[in-house]
């Protein structure tokens, strides 16, 4: 038997030298007259072992990693293509710790199967959702995604099916899906990792949505820094429509539906949803006042559903084992799953996919081991350049929506990003500040010129002129900003900024500290 190797294609390990492993193992091998098939997945999500190449073997697929080109001739000396003995061999990925405590639904398919090939995905369960949504119709659909408990995964936590049950009972000859994969959030790379590791989950999910709500039309708006997903994706877009998974017959229905791809211009504020549709539309990127809401006026004026990738891509499942299935996990209002990305400062830095209800502090502590550093934490930063700021003393809130609400954070995108001791909180402030000044479509006024004078009063208060004035102005100025912006680019900055001067007033001078 041919031995079978797997080897990332997610930007993730190509960033990290994948390519150049599997040129040496293709000339190493030819150079020994060794016959081998690669297969080129997306990765598992274990970032500190990338590249790492799978051997398949009789016990299963045997991990090695991370791998560099100048391993590839010891590794064959190992005997490696039969699972040998290596110090870079980590065994069975799925009994690594990082895995195996996973409750892995939406990113089952991840490094495990050729994104590229439709028949791999089938195999693997693909298009079992959307058979099951054709038998059910659109209203048994719409019911089976509401009983499930999903929410919104881009960052608002909106439960999906009151969203689709409004646009379905919209009036209109034409609606549309749009699925927001414009991922821009510092340390957050799930919907990346679905479009290169499992694009067809995506096409499926934004299939049944058509079908659930009456949209022939959807479109996938993903960001221009994203080259390798968008490649993938369009390759598996066009296999979708030679397969007839779309188009005008969908899987022998009557039911028909197109799908297309538009790149962004790098814009920030375009992953808000009304500045998405402005910029589908070829206008600039610039937040639209609601209401009225997109469900009912959205993309062109006509009833809109606007999802999260991820939302999206957790659908088939739903569809396909039953609302029940996914509902039973989680905890409290928060239902099923959640990506959790790792990074920053952390020893195991990826993706880490698991029901609702850990404690900060384990997903940090136990599960990311800590900081790459060695360093103690300081701090977490949860959902993306917005997000709040977590000392180590708020490390037992349980990782839910209502629970971090509870605490002045936010989900988000899932993203968590560590720090250690050595991290200057006034400057992370100044950051927040800094980036919504920069990324502000400038519509608002809250927004567009909040964010600069706060900028302008951090320095004060990091030169040290008159502390305890310029951090009450601060707190002012984000209360306008957060109730006073017309969207959450403006409206979020404060939590960083808030939560970094209240769970570390040494870092902005002494006065700080007294004033807090």
């Amino acid at each position: 038997m041919t031995p079978r190797l797997y080897i990332p294609r997610d930007a993730a390990a190509i960033a990290v030298g994948a390519e150049a492993v599997t040129k040496a193992i293709e000339a190493e091998t030819n150079a020994r007259g060794l016959g081998i098939e690669i297969v080129r997945t997306g990765s598992r999500g274990l970032f500190w072992l990338e590249p790492m190449v799978e051997v398949e073997t009789r016990d299963g697929r045997i991990g090695y990693g991370p791998v560099t080109p100048g391993d590839v001739p010891g590794l064959l000396d190992s005997g490696f293509l039969d699972g040998a003995a290596h110090p870079l061999r980590v065994g069975r990925p799925e009994d690594l710790p990082f895995l195996s405590r996973q409750t892995r639904l939406t990113f089952a398919r991840c490094g495990i199967v050729d994104p590229l090939s439709l028949d791999d995905y089938r195999a693997h369960g693909g298009y079992r959702g959307l058979q099951r949504a054709l038998s059910l119709g659109p209203a048994g659909t719409i019911e089976e995604v509401a009983r499930s408990g999903l929410r919104g995964r881009g960052g608002a936590g909106f439960p999906t099916g009151v969203k689709w049950r409004t646009v379905a009972e919209a009036p209109a000859a034409q609606k549309y899906i749009v699925c927001n994969a414009d991922e821009g959030d510092s340390g957050t790379f799930a919907d990346r990792m679905l479009m290169e590791g499992d694009p067809f989950a995506v096409i499926e999910g934004i299939t049944i949505a058509g079908l659930a709500v009456g949209a022939s039309k959807g479109f996938i708006y993903i960001r221009s820094e994203y080259p390798d997903a968008i490649a993938a994706f369009a390759k598996a877009a066009r296999a979708a429509y030679e397969n007839d998974c779309l188009g005008p017959r969908i899987a022998g229905s009557a039911f028909g539906f197109d799908l297309e791809l538009r790149v962004g211009a790098g814009a920030y504020v375009c992953g808000e949803e009304t500045a998405l549709l402005e910029s589908l539309e070829g206008k600039r990127g610039q937040v639209r006042a609601k209401p009225p809401l997109p469900a009912h006026k959205g993309l062109f004026g006509q009833p809109t559903v606007i999802n999260n990738l991820v939302s999206l891509a957790t659908v088939p499942g739903i569809l396909a084992d039953g609302a029940e299935t996914y509902a039973a996990l989680g905890f409290g209002r928060s239902r099923g799953s959640m990506p959790i990305q790792l990074a920053g400062n952390v020893k195991h830095g990826g993706l880490f996919e698991a029901a609702f209800g850990l404690t900060l502090g384990e997903i940090i502590d136990d599960i990311g081991g800590g900081t790459a550093t060695g360093r103690p934490v300081r701090a977490v930063q949860a959902g993306g350049p917005l997000g709040a700021y977590f000392p180590p003393a708020l490390f037992d809130t349980p990782y839910d929506y209502e629970a971090f609400a509870a605490r002045d954070g936010l989900i988000g995108h899932g993203g968590l990003v560590v720090f250690d001791d050595q991290v200057d909180m006034a400057r992370q402030a100044r950051f927040a500040l800094e980036f919504c000044a920069i990324e502000s479509c400038g519509k608002c006024t809250p927004c567009r010129l909040g964010s600069t004078r706060g900028v302008e009063v951090i320095d004060r208060i990091i030169a040290g002129k008159d502390a305890s004035a310029n951090l009450a102005l601060i707190e002012d100025l984000c209360h306008t900003m957060k109730f006073g912006s017309l969207c959450a680019l403006g409206g979020f900055t404060p939590y960083p900024v808030m939560s970094a001067i209240n769970n570390f007033p040494e870092d902005f001078g002494r006065k700080a500290a007294a004033a807090a």
